[in-house]
C-alpha cells in the first residue's frame, strides 16, 4: 500500500488495523467514527496540530516492518 498525505485513514486501518496506534499517538481517538475514517492523513494532522509528513513516514516504516 502506498501511503501519502492524501491517503484515507479508513483505507489504512482496513489494510492494517495495528496502524491505529500511530493515530492514537497524535490524539486521534475517534477512529471508529465514520467521519474520521473518511479523513485523509493531512486533514487529521491539521485538526490535531501535528506534522503530516512525520506521520506518513511512521506509517510507511510500520508497514515495511510488518512486511505489508
Amino acid at each position: 500500500m502506498e501511503i501519502t498525505k492524501q491517503t484515507l485513514i479508513g483505507d489504512i486501518l482496513d489494510y492494517d488495523i495495528d496502524a491505529a496506534k500511530y493515530f492514537f499517538e497524535i490524539g486521534m481517538h475517534c477512529l471508529g467514527c465514520p467521519h474520521s475514517r473518511g479523513e485523509s492523513i493531512e486533514q487529521a494532522c491539521e485538526v490535531h496540530g501535528t506534522d503530516a509528513d512525520a506521520l506518513v513516514e511512521k506509517l510507511k516504516a510500520h508497514l515495511a516492518s510488518v512486511g505489508k
